[in-house]
């Protein structure tokens, strides 16, 4: 990249600007995601986040140093805020003005001047928090992403050339500024921890009974080495470990020294103190927030503080047969025009095949399908805030939102979902999470809409005639949307009600659990979800499976979403009426206007009823 002047950004103590006021308002700036390339192809891969943030944090203590020891040096208002402004972007955290400021270290006045002219230069964007647009929340631009990406790779190596600092042969400097992304370390084993865990009865811990945690399970002896302590796992259906977690926050002391969490739970669980808050039983710097799927992340933070951790992000696909396709003469599908399309085209009853399978049994798993199709016409299921790349979710616990389901956006769901129905299987409306990939395994059905969790059905069986032959595609979008892959998955907690002197060894086998080395290790051993970069970057773990490659890309194109599931409170019940509404529709008993006629009352009673409670 050239070295111009208007390139390298301004943070001198002087008023300059890094371009003209009115040039920078003529150009179009794109807010981008970390881990999104956006239009450049020269930002860095998403494992650079780590070196990045090392950077900023070598930055900001040596700024501390200079400031608080040598007399003669004072703060410099705009790297301070420049500081700030990238380390939430890189961690998912809002920032707001006001908190820039304070960052500043110098007068109000001064650091309000620094910051309009960073505003004005093109180096921060503004993004309304409210629908009065009275309230911005503060972003990077991608000018300024590109500008940090080039400090970070030059201060890097300036102090390999002056300090002598040398990268071991195989490390992953050359990696971490631009160079191949398959050419990193691989994550060493999991290790044994100096101190065993000191937990009386052992390990407790309620998960999901989903293809990765079972892995989890058969791996439990080696977890058990690492940490010094017996494992107890107990696993249910995603009802049941719902319920069973309400029944657990109603024990005077937990019976569960950690819990797994579906994310749309998160903030039902957060206010009705089910799950700590993560930063009251831990410094969670430790678990390189950075590392993980930005959607990931953020989806397990309510009110602006983290929940849990995530152990599995699992962004629901399209996976297609590649073989089918490619006989036919199709493309992959990016719309649902062309989706029905190629589902009308691949099925084919009288020979045994179908054109697509997905979730549409009654309740909770056609109640996801239905927030998630709504999602793919650019609807989310509340009037969240539009914001670049979806909608913002950062002021949920405001609950200032209202449900959005009877739209126009909404009736073309509705009628989409109806004509699926015609290249889908005859027992369909009583398929549910396993049942809609097994045939799409078997070589039934051409299509299928899937977690990542269930890769496994099909990639680690040699006879499915689906094995090495599937694509992995976000769910094509409606007119006027965007492809998206909405994040589902769990987070991993610890219980409100833990009594105190267990919390710290339930924190450090969480951080084991949910660290790219445990990570790595499932995948390994047949997980195909993963909610880390650098385990998504490993070598070793990019042979078994094109999968994620796939997902990793579409987090960089900020495809990978959790909009479409909010994790508010009533979102349970809402999925439930969905799903119940949907069916009765599906099955022919109720018009497409009716049913989101009834859905949208009674998700709305619902939402009034748990804000009068």
């Amino acid at each position: 990249m050239g070295k111009s002047d208007s390139s390298k950004m301004d943070t001198s103590g002087g008023n300059r600007k890094a371009q003209s006021s009115q040039s920078a308002r003529k150009k179009k700036l794109v807010p981008m995601n970390a881990m999104n390339r956006g239009n450049s192809a020269r930002f860095t891969p998403p494992r650079a986040k780590t070196e990045m943030l090392q950077i900023i944090t070598f930055l900001e203590e040596l700024g501390d140093e200079l400031e608080d020891l040598v007399e003669l040096s004072a703060p410099n208002p705009n790297l301070r805020m420049t500081l700030l402004l990238l380390r939430g972007h890189l961690e998912g955290r809002a920032i707001t003005a006001t908190a820039l400021i304070g960052a500043s270290r110098v007068p109000y006045a001064t650091a309000n001047r620094r910051l309009k002219d960073m505003i004005e230069a093109g180096l921060i964007e503004q993004r309304p928090r409210t629908k009065t647009g009275k309230s911005f929340s503060m972003h990077p631009s991608e000018a300024l992403l590109e500008q940090w990406a080039q400090l970070s790779n030059r201060v890097a190596r300036l102090a390999v050339g002056h300090f002598g600092v040398r990268n071991k042969p195989g490390d992953t400097g050359d990696y971490y500024f631009g160079e191949s992304y398959l050419s990193t370390n691989s994550i060493p084993p999991l290790q044994v921890l100096s101190e065993s865990l000191k937990l009386a009865g052992g390990l407790r811990v309620l998960v999901h009974g989903d293809p990765t945690f079972m892995v989890m399970d058969n791996l439990k002896r080696q977890f058990e080495q690492s940490i010094g302590a017996q494992i107890h796992q107990r696993a249910f259906s995603i009802d049941r470990l719902h319920e069973e977690a309400v029944r657990n926050a109603e024990r005077k002391a937990s019976k569960y020294d950690i819990i797994a969490v579906d994310l749309p739970w998160v903030g039902e669980f957060a206010d009705r103190q089910i799950l700590m808050p993560l930063d009251d039983a831990m410094d969670v710097a430790r678990l390189d927030p950075a590392d993980f799927h930005t959607a990931g992340w953020q989806a397990a933070h309510w009110g602006g503080r983290p929940y849990g951790v995530p152990a599995q992000t699992t962004p629901e696909l399209l996976f297609y047969r590649k073989d089918l396709f490619a006989a036919a003469g199709l493309e992959p599908p990016a719309t649902t025009d062309a989706l029905l399309a190629a589902a009308k085209a691949l099925h084919d009853p009288q020979s045994g095949q179908h054109g697509i399978a997905w979730n549409a049994a009654r309740g909770t798993a056609l109640g996801h399908t239905v927030l998630m199709t709504l999602a793919d016409f650019g609807q989310p299921v509340f009037d969240l805030p539009r914001i670049a790349g979806g909608f913002a979710t950062d002021q949920l616990a405001d609950r200032r939102y209202n449900v959005t389901i009877d739209t126009d956006a909404g009736l073309r769901a509705a009628e989409f979902l109806l004509e699926l129905l015609k290249y889908s299987p005859p027992d369909i409306l009583s398929m549910s999470w396993y049942e809609r990939v097994r045939p799409y395994a078997a070589g039934r059905i051409a299509m299928a809409y899937g977690y990542t969790l269930l890769a496994p059905y099909f990639e680690l069986d040699e006879d499915s005639p689906a094995n090495g032959k599937t694509g992995y595609l976000p769910h094509p979008a409606g007119p006027g949307a965007s492809p998206i892959a909405p994040v589902g998955g769990y987070i991993m907690g610890i219980p409100a009600n833990l009594p105190p002197d267990r919390v710290p060894a339930a924190v450090e086998a969480l951080r084991v659990f949910t660290s790219p080395e445990a990570q790595k290790l499932f995948v390994q051993n047949g997980s195909r979800t993963n909610p880390r970069y650098s385990v998504g970057a490993d070598p070793d773990v990019r042979r078994l499976s094109q999968i994620f490659e796939a997902v990793d890309a579409m987090s960089w194109r900020d495809e990978l979403q959790f909009w479409p599931r909010p994790p508010v409170p009533e979102i349970a019940e809402i999925i439930q009426i969905c799903g119940e509404e949907f069916h009765d529709m599906l099955r022919g008993l109720i018009a497409p206007s009716e049913t989101l006629r009834r859905a949208q009352e009674r998700a709305d009673a619902v939402v009034k009823k748990h804000r009068s409670t």
